[in-house]
């Protein structure tokens, strides 16, 4: 059975660099590792690195077999200069065009493919960049399941309070913390919806946009329109989801804004990083609907895939609600490639 606390604490090990443990293997964070702590749990310095296939494509080992798969995890070999700061610079790809080659890299078969990628999925869980130590000793180490990792996300209700809103119907903020990873995501529910379908709309955490309203997305536009388009409505629901930078973490999203600096654009970026395009799920925003008692929803949204993950989820669309920002010269080109790349409607 899985353990949630399990989970939250494996994540927060990660976090602070100590190891966990996942089908009897040790992970250590190749971010947060010290070299002390490497040191003490490879004293022979034989430990392999995990890293994900989309990693290895963007190092040149995607012709080779055992990197020829991107969603696959891919172990490199131990050599004698991939210490804690080779294998850092490895990690970063905002290092890629700063450095000198790294390598010779061999990849090694893997033993232990589901383990290896639940370590990597927690790892990212963790706001972490998906490259971890492979390590034989895992003293104090917290232990967690494959399944741990996998389990289907719920949440718990924490607070509910009154919310005053410029221009808007009474509206209430709800506080839901997540059983698994322990993230904290509020809805605003707003005015009265009756028994239709609300309009809702799953809007993922943005700091740069919705805080200090950065052009280099359409995130700040997006939630003030929604909003509006709510209060219009007389009632409906923003889920505000801890999804920063479409579920990569605030530093990795700031870390693909560099290589976007560079020229490339915000797909490429997120899947040299190491991650997927788009590594968001919506269990924990359908687990929050359901705790509000709604079952079917309107959506607002101009993402299909925000359509599809929501109905996954348990959550009937009975409409989708077109929402979609006019382009500035700053973000014309991410537009461009979420339509593109990621199968965003115009």
């Amino acid at each position: 059975m899985s353990d949630p606390g399990r989970l939250r604490r494996a994540i927060a090990a990660l976090r602070a660099g100590r190891p966990v443990v996942i089908g009897g293997a040790g992970y250590l964070s190749v971010e947060t590792a010290t070299a002390e702590m490497l040191a003490l749990l490879d004293p022979e310095d034989h430990a392999p690195l995990l890293i994900s296939g989309a990693r290895a494509a963007a190092l040149s080992l995607a012709n080779l077999r055992e990197a020829a798969d991107p969603a696959a995890p891919v172990v490199i070999g131990r050599a004698e200069w991939l210490g804690v700061d080779a294998a850092q610079a490895l990690a970063d790809p905002g290092q890629d065009f700063a450095r000198a080659p790294i390598g010779p890299l061999e990849p090694l078969p893997l033993t232990d493919a589901l383990s290896a990628l639940a370590a990597l999925t927690l790892a990212r869980s963790a706001g972490l960049l998906p490259a971890l130590w492979v390590v034989a000793k895992t003293d104090g180490a917290v232990e967690v399941e494959s399944g741990d990792v996998s389990a289907a996300a719920q949440v718990d209700l924490i607070a509910r309070a009154k919310l005053p809103l410029d221009d808007m119907p009474e509206t209430q903020i709800v506080a839901f913390r997540g059983t698994d990873d322990g993230q904290e995501h509020v809805a605003l529910v707003v005015g009265a919806f009756g028994g239709a379908p609300a309009l809702v709309r799953l809007h993922s955490e943005c700091l740069t946009g919705d805080v200090f309203g950065s052009l280099k997305c359409d995130c700040g536009p997006q939630l003030k329109e929604a909003l509006r388009l709510i209060g219009a409505e007389g009632g409906g629901i923003l889920l505000y989801l801890r999804q920063e930078g479409r579920g990569i973490g605030l530093a990795n999203k700031l870390r693909a804004y560099a290589l976007q600096d560079r020229g490339l654009d915000t797909v490429d970026a997120n899947r040299r990083l190491g991650f997927a395009d788009d590594e968001r799920d919506y269990a924990h925003a359908a687990a929050m609907l359901r705790a509000l008692g709604v079952e079917r929803v309107r959506l607002l949204t101009n993402n299909p895939a925000k359509v599809r993950g929501l109905e996954a989820a348990g959550i009937a669309v009975a409409e989708r609600v077109a929402h979609h920002m006019p382009a500035n010269p700053h973000n014309a080109d991410y537009l461009a490639a979420k339509r593109k790349k990621s199968g965003h409607l115009p």
